[in-house]
Order: C-alpha cells, then structure tokens, then sequence
C-alpha cells in the first residue's frame, strides 16, 4: 500500500462508506515526509506533477528571519527547536516544520542594531562598573610609579659597584639589551594592535546627527532586549523545508512572544 490523498477511503460526514469507483491516480499519491533536521545543509530536489520540482530539505542550518518591529532581515543560524504546537516528538527530534518556534542566533541583528542605533544589545552599562575601572586605573599607575622608583635605587646601586664587576656585568648588560630590545619590539607591536582595537570609529556630524534622530524614536521591548543578552531569541517558522528547501520566519514579539513564553513555561512545569 503506498501513501495516497485520496478520500475514497474515508466515510462519508453521515458515517456511510463509500464505494470505490475506480483504482487509483497518481495525482492521488503522497510522498514520506522530509522530517528536517538541524544540521549540514542537505537538499534532494524531487521532480513532481507538471515537470516541476520542490526541494526536499533533509538537514538545514541557517534561514533568513525578519523582525518586523525594526523592518530587517538578516541570515542567521538556528540552534534549536523549542515548541511545536503539533506534536512534542518534533520538539525532541529537533525536527523544522512551518509554525515550530525556534531559537536563533542574535548576532547579525546585535551587528546590525549597534551601526544603526550605536547601542549594543549586550552590554550592561552600570555606574558601579564605571567606578570599578576608574579604581582599578588609579591603583596601576600607583604601582607604576612605585616600579619607576624601584628601577631608578636599582641603577645607582650599579653604578658604585667596582671595576672589577664590571667586566663580568658588561658581557651580562648585552644579553639583557638584546633581550630587552626584543621585548620593547614585541611591546610596540601589542600596544599598536591593542590601540587598533581600542580606538572608537570616528564619526562624522552627520552620522551623530542621524543616530541621534534615529534614537528618539527607538523602541525596544524589554523580553526582547533580555533574550539579547543572552545571544539567543525565539523566531517562528513560516516556510515550509520539506516543499521549498528553506527555513524562513521572524522574530518572535509583543503579544505573539508573551503567548508562547507562557505556553513554553506551562510545559516545563509538566
């Protein structure tokens, strides 16, 4: 017996069944399903009724998810699958279907909100933060100063030595001068590199000027803006993998993600 679509088989809205009047079509027939996993992108490309084709994804990794509230979209990777409204099987088997609800990497839109709005998602700016760092500053240079004094006893003690160390001193000095020269070398490398990293972008009046009018009107939810934090948010699932070989959807917000955080949160406590 092979799957059909057929509704012969079925008995009619009275309960009465129904005679076959002719064997079956191929426009009848079902194929298995494609029961898409998380994993390496794997597509098979099945040839159907017309000449046309769909595309069968048996494994995908990445999908194109749009958040609404802000009018992006961006590629990103899905992690895993959280709810299915269908069936908890699909849920533990981490199997894609249209209407599962997903978590999703939040670094392309993390990237995207910090150009547009220069604010980063994932950061907590606290005023015991900054005082720490300002402490933590005024305590090295303290002990900065304390190593400079150190070094300059230490060079006045050498020069009282007598001529007769100094022979043996000189032979040492240029092994410790090639050695500090090489470090100085490694110490101006690291200090360029970490100077690179460390410089803000400049940015013209223009761009201030924009970003500016740009966060005015900035909205951002707080459930939102915690799943942030945590590098993952919940998206839902509105293309079909088995039929069109992707996983597209968006971001899950407002109403829609307080409904399925309390139908997530009613199954945990199951």
């Amino acid at each position: 017996m092979g799957i059909s679509r057929d509704s012969v088989h079925k008995r009619r809205a009275t309960g009465g069944r129904q005679k076959r009047i002719r064997m079956k079509r191929k426009f009848e027939l079902g194929r298995q399903p494609a029961s898409t996993k998380i994993g390496d992108k794997k597509i098979n490309r099945v040839r159907v009724r017309g000449g046309h084709y769909k595309f069968r994804a048996l494994r995908l990794d990445h999908g194109n998810f749009s958040w609404a509230g802000e009018a992006v979209t961006r590629k990103t990777r899905i992690l895993k699958v959280v709810y299915n409204a269908t069936n908890n099987e699909l849920v533990r088997t981490n199997t894609l279907v249209k209407g599962s609800i997903v978590q999703i990497d939040s670094t392309p839109f993390k990237a995207w909100y910090l150009q547009f709005y220069n604010v980063d998602l994932g950061k907590k700016k606290d005023e015991k933060e900054d005082k720490t760092k300002k402490e933590d500053k005024e305590e090295k240079k303290d002990e900065q100063t304390e190593k400079d004094q150190s070094k300059k006893s230490k060079k006045e003690d050498k020069k009282d030595k007598s001529k007769k160390d100094d022979k043996e001193t000189k032979g040492k000095g240029k092994e410790k001068s090639e050695t500090k020269g090489k470090g100085k070398k490694d110490k101006k490398s690291d200090d360029k590199d970490k100077k690179e990293t460390t410089e803000p972008v400049k940015k013209s009046r223009s761009l201030k000027a924009k970003i500016a009018k740009r966060n005015k009107t900035r909205v951002l939810e707080q459930p939102l803006a915690d799943q942030f934090k945590t590098g993952r948010i919940y998206a839902k699932l509105t293309s079909r993998p088995g039929q069109s070989g992707r996983a597209d959807g968006y971001i899950l917000e407002g109403e829609e993600l307080a409904f399925y955080s309390k139908k997530m949160l009613m199954k945990k406590k199951k």
